[in-house]
């Protein structure tokens, strides 16, 4: 078969394969049913490559931790580097403290960069668990003979040979089947296995609803089968799909684009300062070394040096938090990405749902027994179990698979066809020791089950007698009834009105989204056939089962949608199931929602895809391809909404890397999910993303929080210089050196306990911050400038004060003389005592700190003494008075320090109780009253 190499060949040509009889299929690969030669096996092996997925070759390691250099906060902090190094080539004498600082400039930048990559180097393997998939070996018939190969040498044309619990290697044409099943999970998202027969099927149909073709990384649920295999590596659908993954590329986080544009403002208004002050003081005919000391120490004001750093460890505390709540992040910039999430599509198989079928309802006449409990351990109740064991004694016996007990490779899990599973399970739950009743009537002939009559048959012995088991649909199975077991009248004669009740109890069960069997039997003879075992039934009852909701998801979708996040399920499930799951996890309550199907998508285009979605109204995406996905996903990403998308399968893949936030299940995910996806849960439960977003939430608010502490900060070093340059003071009120301790070193370790603070209350009752919101909004700025105007106003003040007090004209002030160092210090030390202050008031944006108190500040406490213990060193300790040009301060200047601070406390707590007092207002307003909540919840975010 020719290979084409692309994206389209390999659905264009499947089909062909699926059309003809088994001896055209053969015929049109040039095969026999012996097999392949070796000597042809290996041409072919030569002329198509190995069955594998190629290797996504990325940049190397050297580019990758480089590249870490390249952004622009760290070439902001490189640039203030350089300018130190500057200022100490220039500076006579020189001064070894800029020295020192710009070697701890680059020791932060050199920090964040390890922090980048190492975040990046473990997040991205999906090509290798794709190629982890594949089976390494397998049984094909070679020369006539059944020869184990490895999985990279199989070739088109070779036929494999397949079994239950088989993990199938390639794409391939089944030629011969017994009772196939195949799960096609991983690929379509369907939790139900499909049945595979060698049948031709129409050549227009898509090819993953052939009914003769299985796909590489499925798996044999049960059954026996050969298949000739018509596509290897990329030609595959699973190709297909690494194609799409390959091809999606990540987008930066909405932090990520923040903090540049923050960091390009910034930077551009540092240099246009600096710029200006130095062209006023340069005219003013002071030294050129001094006036450009002068506008270094403006620039370096406006350059917070130790935020990246800080924002990379509040980021690492919320991954390691998330961690606790089985959530774990692979990307530091995702913890604030899922805070802002608006749009969660989540899958229904394996994420709503246990992806494990269970009973739920058995129905014997004339009363439905309800059965309890999820997922394949045999836990659970089943109402009034008696009238039930010759229903599910007749069911389990009449099956193929078996229920396996927990060990080293997981918990409780069905080997075959997981609806069989579920009916062991439930006569577990009942009761029926399933060894003893498989011991006490040994099976003697099998009739399997085939799509045309739709039935499975199986004869057994129970001592004198044989008795034939048949479960199947329903409808079949009724129409072969002529009696039925009706409670303590035994077996009597099914009536006309019998009938319609068990069709109608059928129905009542189908409209729940139940999977319903029938279960009947018969006394045979011991030569019995297919026929004669299959006529004049008697109906034991109906039994109905799903894939059940995980029992905590329902809690969860009500916070995420009280939260203001839209969910979306988008399943390759029928839109039925998925309606009726919707429904029992609380995600649609009215209505019928507006159900789209894959084909309905194909007839929309892109923009008539985003009208629909705008609209708020429920809907949900059912029968999808991982394209539908992408494009579902695409969309809602247009609208500029931020989306999370949660997968399990093979087949979420290129819609997991598309997201926002790709949410992967951790437990039953496949590895590619796991890997394409930045958040893995751990647990598989859908609460936990509940609990992560808002974690994330918390972790922006904290970002927002110490943003506004360091450029508080920032705002008390600049104004004091700008007030000295306009005033003509020849000598800098803060020097670079002051300004970069300060930013690095008393700065750092209260914006870090800032960025750890935990969540407010109430945080999952507000609506999602928009997406073009910035992390400098309005209300930020107005809080840097509040609180930064009044600490700068302190600052300036001691600062000139100080310089008064010594009663000499401006012109007559040397960097050697101690006034000048006392009022440096007294600067200095003025910023660092006020943002003592500002970290108490920042731990929340109303409540006082009296409401707060104390007790839940040890960390902000601890750093700030360390930074308090900081400033007192640089005051009185000789060598690093001598580093700082500094001197020691009386405690009448602590004193009037520390008075500029509690008024700077008190200032802000006026403003909470102003901001309170009108919220109140707010909330009581009869026209407030009569708003949606997510437009209160805004107006009192405000």
């Amino acid at each position: 078969m020719a290979r084409s190499g692309t994206q389209t060949a390999v659905p264009q040509s499947r089909p062909g394969f699926a059309s003809p009889d088994v001896a055209g299929a053969l015929d049109r690969l040039g095969v026999t049913s012996r097999g392949l030669s070796a000597d042809d096996a290996a041409l072919r092996l030569t002329r198509d490559g190995p069955n594998e997925l190629p290797v996504a070759h990325g940049p190397s390691m050297l580019r990758r931790f480089a590249a870490q250099f390249t952004d622009l906060f760290a070439v902001m902090l490189l640039v203030a580097a350089v300018i130190t190094l500057v200022a100490y080539e220039l500076g006579r004498p020189r001064d070894t403290g800029n020295l020192q600082l710009a070697v701890a400039i680059l020791a932060v930048v050199l920090l964040n960069a390890v922090i980048g990559f190492g975040q990046e180097f473990a997040a991205e393997r999906t090509a290798e668990a794709l190629r982890a998939m594949v089976p390494h070996r397998t049984v094909v018939v070679r020369d006539g003979e059944r020869v184990d190969v490895p999985a990279v040498s199989l070739v088109v044309g070779d036929i494999l040979v397949l079994e239950a619990g088989d993990a199938v290697p390639a794409d391939a044409r089944v030629i011969e089947a017994h009772g196939l099943t195949v799960d096609n999970s991983a690929l379509t998202g369907e939790s139900e296995p499909a049945r595979r027969t060698p049948d031709a099927v129409a050549a227009d149909g898509p090819p993953l609803d052939a009914g003769n073709l299985v796909w590489m990384g499925t798996t044999v649920s049960a059954g026996t089968a050969r298949a000739v295999v018509v596509a290897t590596a990329k030609d595959t659908e699973f190709g297909r799909i690494y194609q799409l993954t390959a091809q999606t590329r990540t987008e930066h986080s909405p932090l990520q684009r923040q903090v540049a544009g923050m960091a390009r403002r910034v930077a551009a208004g540092a240099f246009c300062l600096g710029a200006l002050v130095f062209a006023i003081r340069l005219p003013l005919g002071g030294p050129l070394v001094t006036s450009f000391v002068f506008a270094l120490g403006v620039m370096v004001a406006l350059v917070p040096e130790g935020l990246p750093a800080t924002m990379s460890v509040a980021l690492a505390v919320g991954v390691r938090r998330m961690a606790h709540r089985k959530a774990l992040i692979k990307k530091l910039v995702a913890v604030e990405t899922l805070g802002s999430t608006t749009v969660i599509c989540t899958d229904k198989t394996g994420t709503l749902t246990k992806a494990e079928m269970t009973v739920q309802a058995v129905w014997v006449p004339d009363r439905t027994h309800a059965v309890s409990g999820a997922g394949y351990e045999p836990v659970g109740d089943v109402d009034d179990p008696e009238p039930l064991r010759g229903t599910l004694q007749a069911a389990v016996l009449c099956c193929d698979a078996r229920l396996l007990p927990p060990d080293s490779a997981g918990g409780w899990r069905v080997l075959g066809d997981t609806t069989e599973g579920a009916l062991l399970v439930a006569a577990a739950k009942a009761g029926v020791d399933l060894t003893a009743e498989q011991r006490a009537a040994p099976r003697i002939e099998e009739f399997p089950f085939d799509a045309d009559r739709k039935l499975m048959t199986t004869v057994h012995r129970t001592g004198e007698t044989t008795i034939a088991y048949v479960k199947g649909a329903p409808q079949e199975l009724l129409a072969r009834c002529t009696r039925i077991v009706q409670g303590d009248e035994g077996v009597v004669a099914i009536s006309d009105a019998m009938r319609a009740r068990v069709a109608a109890v059928n129905d009542d069960m189908s409209r729940d989204a139940l999977r319903v069997l029938g279960v009947a039997y018969r006394p045979v003879s011991a030569d019995a056939g297919q026929a004669d075992a299959e006529q004049d039934l008697i109906l034991l009852g109906l039994i109905g089962m799903l894939d059940p909701p995980r029992p905590e998801v329902s809690a969860a979708i009500a916070t995420c949608e009280r939260a203001g996040i839209r969910i979306v399920m988008v399943t390759g499930d029928s839109a039925l199931t998925a309606e009726a799951i919707a429904r029992k996890v609380g995600l649609i309550t009215g209505a019928s929602p507006r159900a789209l199907t894959g084909a309905d998508l194909d007839h929309l285009d892109e923009q008539q895809l985003r009208t629909l979605l705008a609209d708020p109204s429920p809907v949900l995406f059912a029968r999808v391809k991982p394209e539908h996905k992408m494009r579902v996903v695409s969309a809602f990403k247009d609208l500029g909404e931020i989306v999370a998308v949660t997968g399990d399968g093979a087949n979420d893949a290129p819609a997991l890397r598309r997201a926002d936030i790709g949410v992967a299940m951790g437990a039953s995910g496949t590895d590619v999910a796991r890997e394409a996806a930045v958040m893995v849960l751990l647990d598989d439960s859908f609460a936990s993303i509940a609990a992560a977003v808002e974690r994330g939430r918390s972790v922006y608010q904290n970002i927002r929080t110490f943003l506004i502490y360091v450029f508080t900060s920032n705002v008390g070093e600049l104004v004091p210089i700008l007030v000295a340059t306009f005033a003509g003071f020849p000598l800098v009120p803060l020097s670079a050196v002051q300004v970069l301790a300060i930013d690095l070193g008393s700065d750092v370790l209260p914006a870090l306990a800032l960025g750890t603070l935990q969540p407010e209350p109430g945080t999952m009752d507000k609506p999602p911050r928009s997406p073009r919101e910035s992390l400098f909004s309005a209300a930020v700025v107005r809080r840097i400038l509040f609180l930064g105007s009044i600490q700068a106003a302190g600052v300036t003040a001691v600062f000139f004060w100080h310089i008064h007090s010594a009663g000499l004209p401006f012109s007559s002030f040397t960097a050697a003389n101690p006034v000048y160092r006392e009022a440096l210090t007294m600067a200095q030390a003025g910023i660092v005592i006020s943002q003592i202050f500002v970290g108490l008031t920042l731990r929340s944006d109303r409540l006082s700190i009296v409401t707060l108190g104390l007790r839940s500040s040890g960390r902000m406490l601890a750093a700030q003494g360390l930074s308090l213990v900081a400033i007192c060193a640089i005051s009185y300790v000789p060598v690093l008075q001598r580093l700082f040009h500094t001197a020691p301060l009386s405690g009448a200047d602590w004193a009037i320090l520390v008075a500029c601070g509690i008024l700077l406390l008190l200032a802000d707590e006026i403003r909470k109780a102003a901001l309170r007092s009108r919220q109140r207002r707010h909330a009581d307003s009869p026209v407030e009253q009569t708003l949606p909540a997510s437009r209160r919840s805004r107006l009192q975010a405000r």
